[in-house]
């Protein structure tokens, strides 16, 4: 049974990465930081290395999602029911580990939407100052959404292969998942995206105060930033929520609050809520069809890795 810490990073493909370094860092309140890949730029909202990578890209949305696992031993674990799943992987390459600043692990991808997925063990705290935080009291990095063209398998994937808990659901068109024994909602959410593309939904930042939603709209507006959706109240995981768009339209979540499952407590089961607008937003507010319209998915052959033995 793979345990895990919790999402790692998540790195994106920018069309400029200067100008979405300054978003991320000004607008959104990430805090940059050095690092070793040549092009790329790093931040974090935590005391980890980095939460976000930025790499140049002609096509804006997710390079590769990446998890912490609990401890070294893990990785044995995911190699074996990887292998029962006939699913590809290979061992993080050094050169890999080098630029992200992690230990040993794995990478595979997803078979429905192609999602390169990293699990690691570990990440070097740089001898730099903590985090502080700047325009907004951010928390950590919180979620990703997708939307797989492969709805079922893709959950059974996640749930099934790499133990991921689900912890509620919206009728046929999204299930919300932690990276157990992670104790937070969701860290990651599935949309079913039947006969569309495969791609990146949103990115969600936790803050620690209602008040950083508030706050975020007016310097939004300020910044010529476009609010998407929001503020409103999600039903599944009771947070508030704000939804707004990064330099390249990609859609970038603030929530507050969230249900937490801890394991040494009963979880309480798993909702199937109805395929209704309440069921995304108490509050139901307007959405801007804007909204998780730009996201590619950076597709990789597995057939051309060296694959771990």
């Amino acid at each position: 049974m793979i345990r895990y810490k919790r999402l790692g990073y998540i790195a994106l493909n920018v069309t400029d990465v200067g100008r979405s370094a300054d978003f991320y860092r000004d607008i959104v309140g990430l805090q940059e930081i050095s690092g070793p890949l040549a092009g790329c730029r790093y931040l974090r909202c935590s005391d980890k290395h980095h939460d976000i990578v930025l790499y140049q890209g002609a096509t804006p949305g997710l390079k590769r999602l990446a998890f912490e696992l609990e401890s070294i031993d893990q990785i044995g674990e995911l190699h074996s029911v990887l292998d029962a799943a006939s699913v590809a992987c290979i061992e993080l390459p050094q050169s890999e580990r080098d630029a992200m600043g992690t230990g040993p692990g794995l990478r595979t991808w997803e078979p429905g939407t192609g999602c390169a997925l990293d699990f690691y063990v570990g990440m070097n705290a740089p001898a730099e100052p903590p985090y502080e935080h700047t325009v907004a009291q951010i928390q950590r990095l919180g979620h990703m959404v997708l939307r797989s063209p492969t709805f079922e398998q893709t959950v059974k994937f996640f749930t099934g292969t790499l133990n991921f808990k689900v912890s509620d659901s919206i009728e046929n068109r999204v299930v919300f998942m932690r990276c157990y024994p992670n104790p937070y909602h969701h860290s990651l959410g599935i949309g079913n995206g039947t006969g569309k593309e495969a791609n990146m939904n949103h990115l969600n930042f936790m803050v620690t105060e209602v008040d950083d939603i508030g706050r975020a709209i007016w310097r939004l507006q300020k910044a010529g930033s476009a609010v998407v959706n929001g503020p409103g109240r999600h039903l599944p995981s009771g947070s508030m929520f704000l939804y707004f768009l990064d330099p390249d339209g990609l859609t970038v979540e603030y929530s507050f609050g969230m249900e937490e499952f801890h394991e040494h407590e009963e979880a309480r089961d798993p909702r199937t809520l109805p395929a209704v607008p309440e069921s995304f937003d108490l509050w139901l507010g307007p959405v801007d069809k804007r909204k998780a319209a730009v996201g590619a998915i950076e597709r990789s052959d597995p057939a051309t890795k060296e694959l771990a033995s």
